[in-house]
């Protein structure tokens, strides 16, 4: 009878340790599963708007153009200029930033080569840019456009 009480406290005791296991488990899953959640929503929260400022970019290249392009600096162009500064300057409030290019070496994820020139720089060196590359927070929205160079010898180096 001592013997049947023992085996059944202990059959007890292992259910209650099994159930406590269980417990914590489901508990550890459930605080994971809420981590998960706010850092999706906080990631979301932080690319919301990108779709709407991808779509400010050609708007932008077009005013950089008209600048680059006109040849008398009237009114005209210094409200053009005010509208492309406006325009800069909300970008950069949300986040959005110029990517550098000219000058530093080949990066294939923040710069999509378009053509090879010749040059004195070092090899695969961006020597121009054709268009102006972006990045929202730490995610690249647009690649910048550029020229990388070769050596004048046909790309061997001595």
């Amino acid at each position: 009878m001592a013997d049947k009480k023992k085996s059944k406290t202990a059959e007890l005791k292992e259910q209650v340790q099994e159930l406590t296991n269980s417990l914590q488990r489901a508990r550890a899953e459930l605080e994971n599963y809420q981590k998960r959640v706010e850092r999706d929503r906080e990631q979301q929260q932080r690319y919301a708007s990108e779709g709407v400022l991808k779509r400010f970019l050609p708007i932008l290249d077009n005013l950089e153009l008209a600048l680059k392009h006109c040849t008398q600096q009237d009114d005209f162009y210094r409200g053009v200029e005010m509208i492309y500064a406006n325009i800069r300057s909300m970008l950069e409030e949300e986040g959005v930033k110029p990517i550098q290019a000219l000058g530093l070496p080949f990066d294939p994820y923040r710069h999509e080569a378009l053509l090879t020139k010749e040059s004195d720089q070092p090899e695969n060196a961006i020597v121009d840019v054709m268009q102006q590359g972006y990045t929202y927070h730490d995610k690249v929205l647009r690649p910048a456009k550029v020229a990388i160079s070769k050596n004048k010898t046909g790309g061997k180096e001595k």
